[in-house]
């Protein structure tokens, strides 16, 4: 760090203790040059998560316009609101990578929401998926009905296979 009174391209550390409920960190520094004291503020520089869209066009992920859509879907369901908010605020720390298409974004919000409610994830998938008739809205329905009949076929078969080994 070069010191601000003199130039000198080095400085030594006297203290260092986070500020800002952790955010940033304060350091007190010293030139050996001329001996000034004076102080410096660390904070992490955060690149902002990059949609890209269908169009090839790239927008900042904006976890609102998410929570938006999440809340839309699941509208008059038993749903607790914090829950959508805590999936669409963290969303962003879930992703490893810099630039994310919105496809990608709309999987992981329907897997999210199939876990969640069935009535809410078809009414995202319709608009998602850009569903333009109905039988395309029936196929969907019979798709997770027959995932949640295979769920429930795998949970009695682990049943019946503790119950055979005497660990239930």
């Amino acid at each position: 760090m070069n010191c601000p009174f003199c130039g000198h391209p080095d400085s030594r550390v006297l203290d260092s203790r986070p500020s800002d409920e952790g955010s940033v960190i304060r350091r007190r520094r010293e030139c050996p040059a001329c001996r000034r004291r004076f102080t410096t503020y660390e904070r992490a520089q955060v690149e902002p998560l990059v949609v890209i869209k269908r169009s090839g066009r790239k927008e900042t992920f904006d976890p609102n316009k998410l929570l938006r859509g999440l809340t839309l879907a699941a509208r008059k369901r038993p749903i607790d609101p914090s829950v959508l908010q805590a999936f669409a605020f963290g969303f962003e720390d879930t992703v490893k990578e810099m630039e994310i298409t919105s496809e990608e974004i709309g999987l992981r919000s329907l897997a999210f929401l199939k876990e969640l409610d069935p009535v809410a994830y078809i009414r995202f998938a319709s608009v998602y998926r850009e569903f333009d008739s109905l039988e395309n809205f029936i196929e969907e329905i019979r798709r997770l009905e027959g995932q949640t009949q295979d769920r429930k076929e795998e949970a009695e078969a682990n049943l019946d296979d503790e119950a055979r080994l005497g660990t239930v």
